[in-house]
Order: structure tokens, then sequence, then C-alpha cells
């Protein structure tokens, strides 16, 4: 098929600027908003005091905004391509039809530039989700193009401020503009690492909220490499979503001793109760060599709201298949070095220019190279499937199109949650368990984009 016949051909408009922190109300009127239009293009943003050129958003000048959606309710994105090389966008964790997923040759052809193309879906689980480029995707998500997705609940929880946090970095030099954005030594190890962190593209930013009230904080861990070692010293919470789903398993309050760990790819809501003291601040800390770093903070403002955690409603859970653990069946994978004679990464969607990791001794050709599925599923079954990292790299594995349950792991206790990034450490073994419910060739991929580029990319086939 050619690449044309994928296009819409409706007009389209740039998007407006990003939306945070907003109150409970304001988000249901947000989430009845007419389709939306979506223009991929260059911008430039002041990330540190001096204009940043060469980035990529949504907007001219500013982040990618917050999307908001409803559960159940059509959501329509016409999106147009004025970035200078091909994309395609994905809507990271939703479970959606296939051809709505944004994966290049797997899913659509992308869109060069002037194309446009439209996305319709609707979502099937509330909570917190994220989107960005599946194609070009190195370059293209270390310049900005990443935005937090949420999908609402259906009844109001009873929080008094909903902030998404957007958590990513930048490699920019003493000028504030881009050094080179990845190395051939980080891609073969953890990956290459920024060197200016932001939360919501600004460095350590300080939100209001309500004194003795109740903030839900929805991370989204979007850089193309960190891996996150997060607390909160001094506040009272709970985690109460992982991957967008509410928590089945309870997860511990992080704490410097046993960090909430979100590798790229992976988000965690947060319930939190703010100090009944006006000015009383929270920090959000990342533990890291060199000692704890501040990436936001809360502070508290205006009378004490006396509220409580147990004020708040449940999550209204997710309509989930129930794996059926007495007839599943196993399959292996191994996550580790490519061999020797891996080809070389190719197509219109980006490559590093070279290989070094694999998928069961298979380095991913390109995303316009013809390949097998890793596996074949049939739909409806119940699949365990086991993950084998055996390098000294951590991996958060990212499924599309389906969600899994981290059952076992031969280093550590895991919590039975519905997730769709596993964070695999440096050589663990991890079963999980899913429902092959979702028909269509899907994704299964390293989210550090330095080795999804350089070969450990897949995808399952179901049936």
């Amino acid at each position: 098929m050619k690449r044309r016949q994928f296009l819409a051909t409706s007009g389209l408009a740039a998007l407006g600027a990003t939306t945070l922190g907003l109150g409970v109300a304001s988000l249901a009127r947000k989430a009845q908003a007419a389709p939306m239009a979506m223009t991929i293009q260059p911008a430039r943003y002041a990330l540190e005091g001096t204009v940043t050129e060469g980035m990529i958003s949504l907007s001219p000048d500013a982040p990618p905004p917050v999307l908001r959606l409803r559960r159940g309710v059509e959501f329509v994105a016409e999106v147009t391509n004025q970035a200078e090389d091909y994309t395609a966008m994905h809507w990271h964790g939703l479970r959606i039809r296939n051809d709505m997923d944004g994966v290049p040759y797997l899913t659509q052809v992308p869109m060069g530039p002037g194309d446009r193309y439209r996305y319709a879906f609707t979502p099937m689980d509330a909570g917190t989700f994220w989107y960005h480029p599946h194609c070009n995707t190195m370059d293209q998500m270390a310049r900005g193009l990443t935005g937090v997705l949420i999908v609402e609940d259906d009844e109001d929880p009873g929080f008094d401020l909903d902030l998404p946090v957007n958590l990513r970095d930048w490699r920019l030099g003493d000028d504030s503009q881009f050094i080179d954005l990845y190395t051939a030594r980080g891609a073969a190890r953890a990956g290459t690492f920024g060197t200016v962190m932001t939360a919501n593209w600004a460095q350590d930013p300080i939100y209001d909220a309500p004194a003795g009230g109740l903030v839900r904080l929805r991370l989204a861990a979007t850089d193309t490499t960190r891996v996150y070692r997060l607390h909160l010293p001094g506040a009272e919470g709970r985690v109460i979503a992982l991957d967008g789903h509410p928590v089945i398993d309870p997860v511990g309050w992080p704490a410097p001793d046993a960090p909430l760990i979100l590798g790229p790819g992976q988000r965690a809501d947060l319930a939190i109760r703010m100090p009944a003291g006006e000015g009383a601040e929270l920090a959000l800390l990342n533990e890291q060599p060199g000692g704890p770093r501040s990436l936001l903070r809360l502070r508290a403002t205006g009378e004490d709201l006396g509220h409580a955690l147990d004020d708040l409603r449940p999550l209204t859970a997710n309509a989930l298949p129930e794996p059926d653990l007495d007839n599943a069946e196993l399959i292996e994978f191994v996550f580790g070095w490519s061999p020797d004679d891996a080809p070389v990464n190719n197509g219109f969607c980006g490559t590093l220019g070279y290989t070094f990791w694999s998928i069961n001794r298979e380095a991913w050709p390109g995303d316009a190279s013809a390949s097998d599925p890793l596996a074949v599923l049939e739909r409806g079954r119940t699949y365990i499937l086991r993950l084998r990292n055996e390098s000294p790299n951590d991996h958060p594995i990212h499924l599309h199109g389906m969600i899994f349950k981290p059952i076992a792991s031969n280093r550590r206790e895991v919590a039975q949650n519905w997730l769709d990034t596993a964070m695999l450490l440096e050589e663990e073994t991890m079963d999980v368990v899913l429902v092959a419910d979702n028909p269509g060739d899907w994704a299964f991929h390293c989210h550090v984009i330095e080795h999804q580029k350089t070969g450990l990319t897949g995808y399952l086939r179901v049936t």
C-alpha cells in the first residue's frame, strides 16, 4: 500500500499551550473538547534562561500540552507533520486499535514533511499515559516531543489539585544549545544521559497547592535514557496508580533507602497530603550520583483545609481480562548483546549507525525491513512472558496494545500490579502474565531509546 493512502486530508491548526495543575471541575470541561489539531513543528524555548533552538514540539514556543481524554469517549487527533523528517505518533500505554498505535510500517506508513494523519480511538482505561513519536524517535524525543496524556476517572476522587509532571532531561552545552543527542558509548551501555534535568520543561519548579489539601501528582518518565529513583522526604502520601492503572498490590511510600523506580516510559500517580502550614514545602527528589536532586517542589498556600488521605474515593478500576494461570503458555525472551554480524538499523525512521542489542539473539533490522514476529499469540489465551536480561544494564521493556502483571523475579519481590513497561534490572529474570486480548502486531522493545534504535526491538502478533 502506498504511503499516501494512509493519510487524511483535512486542514490542521497549531495546538495551544500546556495546561498544568487544573482543578477537577475544569478537567471535566476540557475532556469534552472538540477534535484536536496537532502540528509537529520546530520550536524554541528558554530551558535555562537562554533560548534553546532546534527543539520539536506541538507549538513554536511551548512544551507539548497535557491531553485530557474521557474513558469511553472517542478522541480524534488530526496530526500534521511540519518537522524536517518522517514521524508517527504513538499513544503510550493505551489499549487501542492496532491501526491507531502509531508504529511506522507495523501499523501505518510514517508521515513525511507536510503529510497528515488522522488518529481516532476510544480510550478503554482511565489513568496517566503519554504520547511521543515512534519514527526518528531518538532525535524527536530528545528535542522535546513528549507529552502527558490523561484519561479522566469516571468519578471525581476528591483531589484539590491534579498536577501532571513530565520528567525528562536534555543534552545541552554551556550555551544552552543541543550537543550530540547520543553517543556510541552510551548506546552500548546505560544510554547517554542529559545535562539539564527538568519537570514540565522547568528546572526545580515550585507549584502552589492548598495547605492541608490533597494533591494528585502524576509522574511520567518521558526521558530517552534516565531511570529515576524518587522520594519525597517528610511527605504523607500513597502510591495510587502505576502505568495508568490503580494499584491492587500496595507499593511502599518512596523513601531514600527504598525509592520509587521509574524507568523511561513508566508512570506513577501519588496521592499527597500537603502540610498544614502556609509556605511549607515538599520536594520531589531524585537519588543520583553526587546526592539527591530536587526535581520540583510543592508549596502550601492559604488556610489549612484539614483534608485527610482517607477522604479520597478509590480510583475506578479499569475493566481488565483476568489471566488463567492454570492454562498459561510460557514464552521466553532474552535481552542482550547483538550478534557480531547483525545488520544496522535502516529506513526512513532514523538510524544511530550501529547495532548493539538484540532480543532472542536477533537484532531489529529497521522499521522498514521485513521481519517475523517474536511470537504469535492466540487471542483470548493467557501467556507468561519470561523476560531475561543478560546484560549489566537496566532495560524498561514496553509492550504496546496490551498490559501485563509481574508475578516473579529472580532478584526481588515484585508487586503484582498491571503495567505496560517492566523495569528489568541488570541480570534480572522476570515473569509477567498477560491475556492476549487485542489483535494485531504490537511493538515490544526497550524504552531506553538508544537500546531500541540499536537492536532491542521486535513485535508480538495476536491473531
